[in-house]
C-alpha cells in the first residue's frame, strides 16, 4: 500500500490526462490502469465549470484528483495557479511544475524549491516535478514536499529512466515516497523504475498516444505490479562472473569415463 500525506493509495500508478483523442478514451484508460491518481494541467480544465468535459469524466470519489501547474514559467506564477486551483477544486493536493523553457520542458530547480517552501507554509500538499537531483531531492523534503517526483527523461520523450543512477540514490535516501515521472515510454519503463525501488510512476503519453491506449493501459498496470512485487521479493545482484545454477558436484560427465575406453 502506497500512502501520501497519511492518505492510502492500492495503486501506484499515477495516470496524466493529456493527449487522448477523446476525453472518453482517456476515461475508459484510466479505469483499465486501476490508476487512483489523476494529474489534470489546470490550462486545460474549467474547475469552475462542472459541465467541463475532462472534469465530467474524472469520478472524484473513486479518484484522486491531482491538479498541477503545467505551464508555470517561475515560482510565482506557480504558486498564483496553485491558489487558483484550491479556490476552484476545494483540493489542496498539487503536482508542482516550473519549467520556463518549452523547448526542453526541465523543471527550474530554484523556483521549484522556492514555490515548495512557500505552497507548504499555506497549507498545501506539494508533490515537486524535479531533476533527477540527489541533493535538491533532501531539500525539497526538507522544506515539506509530501513527495519527489524526479524525472526519468524530458517530458514526452518516452526514453525511459535515463537518470537511473540518480534516481536510485534519490530512494535510498528518501524519507517521502518517490514518483518516477516523465520519460516513461513503456510498460518495460516503469518496471525498471519500480524494481528499483521506487513508490510509484506516473505515465501520459505513452498510454495516451498508443495505438490501443486502454491495452496499453492494461499493459502499464500489469508492468507497475511485477515490478513491485520483484522488488519486494529481492532481486539477485549483478555479476560479471558466471555461476552454474546447478551444483557442479555429481554432474553426469564425471560419469561417463566408459565411453572413452
Amino acid at each position: 500500500m502506497l500512502t501520501i500525506a497519511e492518505t492510502p493509495f492500492s495503486s501506484r500508478l499515477f495516470v496524466g490526462t493529456g493527449k487522448f483523442a477523446s476525453s472518453e478514451l482517456m476515461a475508459r484508460a484510466i479505469e483499465a490502469s486501476g490508476a487512483q491518481m489523476v494529474t489534470v494541467a489546470l490550462r486545460r480544465v474549467d474547475l469552475n465549470n462542472p459541465q467541463d468535459d475532462i472534469m465530467t469524466h474524472l469520478d472524484r470519489d473513486t479518484i484522486h484528483f491531482l491538479p498541477n501547474t503545467s505551464g508555470a514559467r517561475n515560482a510565482e506564477e506557480a504558486v498564483r495557479l496553485a491558489r487558483l486551483a484550491r479556490a476552484a477544486s476545494g483540493t489542496n493536493w498539487l503536482k508542482l511544475e516550473v519549467t520556463p523553457d518549452p523547448r526542453t520542458l526541465l523543471p527550474d530547480p530554484v523556483d521549484t524549491l522556492k514555490a515548495t517552501e512557500q505552497l507548504v507554509k499555506e497549507g498545501f500538499i506539494v508533490l515537486p516535478y524535479m531533476n533527477a537531483d540527489p541533493i535538491l531531492a533532501l531539500r525539497l523534503q526538507d522544506a515539506g514536499a509530501a513527495a519527489v517526483m524526479p524525472l526519468g527523461a524530458p517530458i514526452g520523450t518516452n526514453l525511459g529512466v535515463q537518470t537511473a543512477l540518480q534516481v536510485e540514490i534519490i530512494i535510498e535516501q528518501a524519507r517521502v515516497p518517490v514518483v518516477v515521472d516523465a520519460g516513461i515510454g513503456a510498460p518495460s519503463h516503469a518496471a525498471q523504475a519500480m524494481e528499483m525501488g521506487a513508490d510509484a510512476v506516473l505515465v501520459n503519453t505513452a498510454i495516451a498516444v498508443a495505438g490501443d491506449p486502454v491495452r496499453m493501459a492494461r499493459a502499464f498496470k500489469a508492468a507497475v505490479e511485477a515490478g513491485r512485487e520483484a522488488y519486494e521479493a529481492g532481486l539477485g545482484r549483478p555479476s560479471r562472473q558466471a555461476s552454474a545454477s546447478s551444483p557442479q558436484e555429481g554432474m553426469l560427465t564425471e560419469n561417463l569415463d566408459f565411453l572413452q575406453g
